[in-house]
C-alpha cells in the first residue's frame, strides 16, 4: 500500500534539498520502478532519472522519461547495442569503471556512429565498483582519448559509510563523499579533462554531500518512500514512510507467536537483523506491534514473535514496514496506490528487469 499523500511529501522535501544548494537532482528509480512516479519527480523539479538497468531505463524510455543516466557498468555487447538504441531516443549516460568496458562501449559507438556519454565511477569507501581515487586520472585520460565517448563527469555511491566502516554520523559520511568526489574532479580538471558533473548522493547522505561546494547533482532514490532502515539511521521519520506492506495472520500457535501470510516471496531479506551500525530486530516494524520482533520467514510465513499476549485472531491484517523497501517492491507485480480512502492499483512496469 502507497500513500500518495506520502510520496508527494517526500518528492517536494528532497526537491527542496537539491534547489536550496544548487545541485540538480537525478533520483535512483530502482525503488520505486514505476514511471507514473518517476513522471512526478520531473515534475518536481528533477533533472532526469537514474536507472541501474538498461531494461528499466527502456521501460521509463517508454513512458516519456527523456534523460535517463545508467548508473552501472554495461560492459556486453548486447547492452551496449540497446544503449544506443535507446540514445536516438534520449539522453543516455552510461557509468564506467574499467578500461574493458570503456573500449566495448567505444567499439559499439564507433561502429554505430555516434557518441556515448559517460561518468566514470569512483570507489569513495563502499568497496563495490568503482576506481580508487588515486588511480582515476590515468584511468580517466585513457577513458578521454577513446573514440565515440564523451566524458562528462564522475559519480559514486558510498551510502552511509564513513572512512571505510558504516556509520549512522550521516553528516560525517556525506561530507567525506563530496570532498573525495570534489577533490578527484580537480584533479582530472587540472590534467586538462573536462569534468562537468560530480555526482553524488545516497538517500541518508544526499541533503550533506549536496552542501559541499563543487558537487554538482544528487542521485538519492530511497527517499521516495523511505523504509525502516532508514528510520534507524536518522534519515526520516515513521511519519515519512509511504509503503507498508499488508499481511493477514493465518495462524496463532501461542499467545506469544503469530504466523502471516509474507515471507520471502513479499519481503526483501538483503538487510539482515542484528548487523552493524543499525542492529535492528527482525525483519521489519509492525506498525500495529512495533515491539514485536519479525523474527524469521519461509517462502510463504512470516514468523512474529512478541513479547506477551497479543490478542491477535487469525484473519487480522497488519502493516509492516520493511527493512529496505527498493527489493521488495521488485517482488511484487503492482501496488495500491491510496488517497483520500480511494485506492488504485499501479503496475511495477520495471520490475523484474535483470538487464
Amino acid at each position: 500500500m502507497i500513500d500518495e499523500n506520502v510520496v508527494q511529501h517526500n518528492i517536494e522535501q528532497m526537491a527542496g534539498v537539491a534547489a536550496h544548494n544548487g545541485v540538480k537532482l537525478r533520483p535512483h528509480i530502482k525503488t520505486h520502478k514505476i514511471p507514473e512516479i518517476a513522471l512526478r519527480q520531473l515534475a518536481a523539479g528533477a533533472a532526469g532519472i537514474t536507472a541501474a538497468k538498461v531494461g528499466e531505463a527502456e521501460i521509463m524510455a517508454e513512458h516519456g522519461v527523456k534523460d535517463i543516466f545508467i548508473a552501472y557498468p554495461v560492459v556486453s555487447p548486447s547492452k551496449i547495442k540497446r544503449i544506443i538504441a535507446l540514445s536516438h531516443q534520449i539522453h543516455v549516460i552510461v557509468g564506467v569503471e574499467s578500461m574493458e568496458g570503456a573500449e566495448n562501449l567505444s567499439r559499439e559507438a564507433v561502429a554505430a556512429g555516434v557518441t556515448i556519454s559517460v561518468r566514470l565511477e569512483i570507489d569513495t569507501g563502499l568497496a563495490r565498483t568503482g576506481v580508487s581515487p588515486d588511480r582515476a586520472l590515468q584511468l580517466a585520460k585513457n577513458i578521454a582519448a577513446l573514440p565515440g565517448l564523451d566524458l562528462s563527469g564522475i559519480f559514486t555511491f558510498k551510502g552511509a559509510v564513513y572512512q571505510g566502516s558504516g556509520t549512522l554520523d550521516l553528516a560525517a559520511a556525506g561530507q567525506e563523499e563530496g570532498r573525495i568526489m570534489v577533490d578527484t574532479a580537480e584533479k582530472l580538471r587540472e590534467a586538462g579533462i573536462d569534468i562537468r558533473d560530480v555526482s553524488v548522493g545516497s538517500t541518508p547522505t544526499a541533503p550533506y554531500a549536496a552542501a559541499v561546494e563543487g558537487v554538482t547533482e544528487i542521485r538519492p532514490g530511497t527517499y521516495i518512500f523511505y523504509d525502516r532502515m532508514l528510520a534507524v539511521m536518522g534519515a526520516c521519520s515513521k511519519e515519512d514512510w509511504a509503503a507498508k506492506v499488508l499481511v493477514t495472520v493465518v495462524s496463532v500457535p501461542a499467545e506469544d507467536r503469530l504466523v502471516v501470510d509474507g515471507g520471502s516471496k513479499t519481503f526483501a531479506t538483503d538487510v539482515q537483523p542484528g548487523q552493524p551500525p543499525l542492529h535492528l530486530k527482525g525483519f521489519g516494524e509492525i506498525v500495529e506491534l512495533p515491539d514485536a520482533v519479525f523474527e524469521k520467514m519461509n517462502e510463504e510465513h512470516g514468523m512474529i514473535r512478541t513479547s506477551g499476549p497479543h490478542g491477535l485472531h487469525v484473519g487480522d491484517v497488519l502493516a509492516i514496514v520493511p527493512n529496505h523497501i527498493c527489493p521488495t517492491i521488485n517482488l511484487h507485480n503492482e501496488v495500491y496506490v491510496t488517497k483520500e480512502g480511494v485506492i488504485r492499483a499501479v503496475p511495477v512496469l520495471a520490475r523484474g528487469k535483470l538487464a
